[in-house]
């Protein structure tokens, strides 16, 4: 039983770093090449069947991913554009939610439950696709820093909204003041779980410079902060991100050597990407080509692209005259590097049977998240390029 298991999960990783070699001879995104590579592994006709699910993507991948960015995230310049990108990230989800919300329920005749939970989910740009795919291409300095901060802001915005809309779905919301303190409840509850975990494992990696022990610490504080906050209904994507920060911050008392540690984190989200982006790919190839060319899944690429640029263009308008400014270019990048990803998935694979559009939801959330990767990452590179906005030499773009 478990070498049924394992042995597709060893043939995944090879395949994994033979698309890491081609994609980089070829000049290509990674993640972009991870996608294309799953869809064709998929079509073989003895591709390992390793279904995407919410819990695999939500209890195994995505913690790591969102401990080991907010782990490697320069603090100081976290906190100067903090400003900046909990603007973007909470009140940007709000808008571009509420825009794609609209759309599907008037455009595409949706529930009014439904459009909004679609709204929320696809609202989230995925950590593990925006952060992936910018430190790949050496973006500047500044703008890494405001994409990989809102990128991870934004998804624990949306999740946590998504979180008290099922609730709603589910009958266990008693009106605007439950949804608000429950949506305060999953940021706030997040914030705190982090904070307590990554506290205590910095107490307790105090009293010793044993690298094993450090690593082990790090990964229960990354699981745990993520898992905790989601068992008391609290935003597991902000706990994690919390507890990766306050570790980062702190990782003078933490690590004996911070070089080793972080080497290991390193690979750790090397192989949880690259096994997110090739189960994308699969599962994208078992999806029915008939209901990809649907109105409402069609729909909803041109709604998502629209929320994405009124929840960025007016609120970098805001800071305009302010040391937050944003250049032109750096909102076009925001804009177009809105990177959907496996988070949209878990969600809308979360999405309860009561909800009559589930299936739409779905498939419309697949769609998305195909064009996004393969259209949108697969162009940034230009863009990126065109606007001369990659570091001119090799190093970390942190």
């Amino acid at each position: 039983m478990t070498g049924t298991f394992v042995a597709p999960i060893g043939i995944l990783l090879l395949a994994a770093c033979l698309i890491a070699i081609i994609t980089r001879r070829l000049g290509l995104p990674y993640i972009v090449g991870l996608v294309i590579g799953g869809f064709l592994i998929a079509l073989l006709p003895i591709s390992p069947d390793l279904p995407l699910s919410r819990e695999l993507i939500f209890n195994v991948l995505l913690p790591p991913l969102v401990f080991e960015a907010a782990l490697e995230l320069n603090w100081r310049r976290f906190r100067d554009e903090l400003a900046l990108t909990l603007t973007l990230a909470f009140l940007g989800v709000a808008i571009a939610g509420t825009v794609v919300a609209a759309g599907m329920r008037y455009g595409a005749g949706w529930s009014w439950i439904g459009a909004a939970l679609f709204g929320a989910l696809i609202a989230a740009t995925d950590p593990a696709s925006v952060i992936a795919a910018f430190r790949e291409m050496r973006a500047e300095k500044r703008l890494s820093m405001v994409v990989e901060s809102e990128s991870l802001l934004n998804d624990g915005a949306a999740a946590a909204g998504f979180a008290v809309l099922l609730a709603i779905a589910g009958g266990g919301s008693d009106g605007p003041v439950a949804s608000t303190i429950a949506f305060l409840w999953a940021t706030g509850g997040g914030v705190l779980t982090g904070l307590a975990i990554s506290g205590l494992a910095i107490l307790i990696a105090g009293r010793t410079d044993d690298h094993l022990i450090e690593i082990t610490l790090t990964t229960v504080v990354a699981y745990s902060s993520f898992l905790v906050a989601e068992h008391f209904h609290a935003s597991g994507i902000i706990a994690a991100l919390t507890a990766g920060l306050t570790i980062g911050r702190f990782s003078n008392k933490v690590f004996a050597d911070e070089e080793g540690p972080l080497v290991i984190w390193e690979y750790i989200a090397f192989l949880a990407n690259s096994m997110i982006f090739i189960l994308i790919g699969m599962n994208e190839a078992n999806q029915p080509l008939r209901e990809f060319v649907s109105l409402a899944a069609l729909a909803a690429i041109a709604l998502v692209l629209l929320g994405r640029a009124i929840s960025i263009y007016p609120l970098a308008f805001i800071f305009s005259r302010s040391r937050w400014r944003l250049p032109m270019p750096y909102q076009h990048v925001l804009f177009w590097g809105g990177l959907k990803g496996a988070l949209a998935l878990a969600l809308a694979l979360a999405v309860p049977v009561s909800v009559p559009e589930r299936n739409a939801i779905i498939i419309a959330a697949f769609l998305v998240v195909a064009f996004s990767i393969l259209v949108q990452g697969l162009t940034m590179p230009r863009l990126l390029k065109w606007y001369d906005l990659r570091e001119p030499h090799e190093g970390s773009s942190r």
